[in-house]
């Protein structure tokens, strides 16, 4: 039977805490459908100081912000993104369009469409979330996406120089320095200097997922990515050391980021228990994901394997990191994981800036529902009908019209009708 070693927040406290943000977000989404942009210019200059003439950057501004970048960061950014258009492309090459012809006469098929607009955001603040744009706007582009708009915030003020060369590299057709809800509200709902979009994408704070939750609707969503979550699953074959690196490289993000350890080893327990607290002593980001592991860290102890992945399976966590005897159990067996990362070669900062695979990916819970963000969230798959002979259409129609007389749906029975009346013998 599961044992908590280390307790998280409670339900009740992160339930309130989730209050607190809906209603700071509701009244920030409202302000700017009323106002417009001068709500947004207000909320920039709140929260990021940030009032320039014009959000959105010139051709000529970003060509000078890339000529600044170090040219082995140039090359870096080039090699990860094209690991992550070459898994899109893959990806986006196992949909397929489909045609049948399921009766005699009848024709039915399914399209993939791309979205025709979307807006990605980038979470900058304290850290410059750089690869979100390989993530967000590299995808939106291998899906054939027309028109992809990407917002960052400022860094204290300054011009976030390698996102920016990343964003355009990754082929975003505007840029807009602007951060938090008010970028997201923007391209949601549009202003006077943004036409709106089609779909929001991107990671980003509680507030921004909860902006997305509420914009959910006007426009599409790629899923609720809200803080980082990371979960680790871990015998007695691997050590102290790695496992608290690995929660600790995610707690970081920030103060409400889970980091959660399920073991079948007490004595692995007890010392990343310690480990923890002796990195944490040098660890640079440690004003930070000290308050995330003491707040939203927690190891559970289980008795075998199976029970793990049992306790695995009701985290849901957005990472999962697996490091145990029998790697390929929980590959064979898990089903509820934004993404797994398979025995200690791998870890979630290989996942996060470089390897291949997509980095947003569901938080609190969705992953029971959702997998993460791929270049098939950007794509709808729409159907069509076509009937090429009078003798189907009479023979569909009378089916049709005694379905529809069941419903007492009359005028849908006349549509039916008039088909039989016509092409019936």
């Amino acid at each position: 039977m599961a044992k908590i070693i280390k307790p998280g927040i409670s339900d009740a406290d992160a339930f309130a805490a989730d209050v607190k943000v809906q209603e700071i977000v509701a009244g920030i989404l409202n302000d700017i459908r009323l106002r417009g942009d001068e709500a947004v210019r207000e909320l920039s200059v709140r929260f990021d100081n940030w009032d320039p003439p014009s959000f959105k950057l010139s051709p000529e501004q970003i060509d000078e912000l890339i000529a600044k970048v170090d040219p082995q960061t140039i090359e870096d950014l080039k090699f990860a993104q094209t690991q992550i258009r070459n898994f899109a492309e893959v990806q986006k090459a196992a949909l397929q369009d489909v045609e049948v012809e399921t009766l005699p006469g009848v024709i039915l098929g399914h399209k993939n469409l791309p979205v025709n607009s979307v807006g990605c955001y980038i979470p900058g603040g304290e850290y410059p979330m750089v690869a979100s744009a390989h993530m967000s706007v590299l995808t939106a582009k291998v899906a054939g996406v027309k028109r992809i708009i990407a917002c960052t915030p400022p860094i204290k003020g300054e011009l976030p120089a390698e996102t920016i060369t990343a964003m355009h590299f990754a082929g975003a057709d505007e840029i807009h320095i602007i951060g938090g809800v008010q970028a997201i509200a923007r391209m949601a709902l549009g202003t006077e200097t943004m036409e709106s979009v089609d779909m929001i994408v991107g990671p980003g704070n509680a507030y921004v997922a909860e902006a997305k939750r509420q914009l959910f609707g006007k426009v599409g969503i790629d899923l609720l990515a809200g803080p980082t979550e990371v979960l680790v699953v871990a015998d007695e074959t691997v050590d102290a050391e790695m496992v608290a690196t690995d929660l600790l490289g995610q707690a970081e993000h920030g103060p409400t980021s889970p980091a959660v350890l399920i073991t079948t080893s007490e004595k692995l327990a007890r010392e990343t228990e310690v480990e923890i607290a002796r990195q944490l002593e040098t660890l640079p980001t440690a004003d930070i994901a000290s308050v995330s592991w003491r707040d939203y860290g927690q190891i559970i102890l289980v008795d075998s394997l199976e029970e793990a992945r049992v306790e695995a399976d009701k985290v849901a966590s957005e990472h999962v990191q697996i490091m145990t005897a029998d790697d390929d159990y929980f590959l064979e067996n898990m089903t509820n994981y934004g993404a797994l990362f398979i025995g200690p070669r791998t870890n979630v900062a290989y996942g996060d800036k470089v390897i291949g695979t997509n980095h947003t990916l569901p938080t609190k819970l969705s992953a029971r529902y959702t997998g993460g963000l791929w270049v098939g969230k950007y794509i709808k798959t729409v159907t069509y009908q076509r009937v090429l002979t009078d003798e189907a259409s009479a023979m569909v129609g009378e089916y049709c019209s005694r379905l529809c007389a069941i419903e007492r749906f009359w005028g849908h029975k006349e549509q039916a009708d008039l088909r039989v009346r016509r092409y019936g013998t």
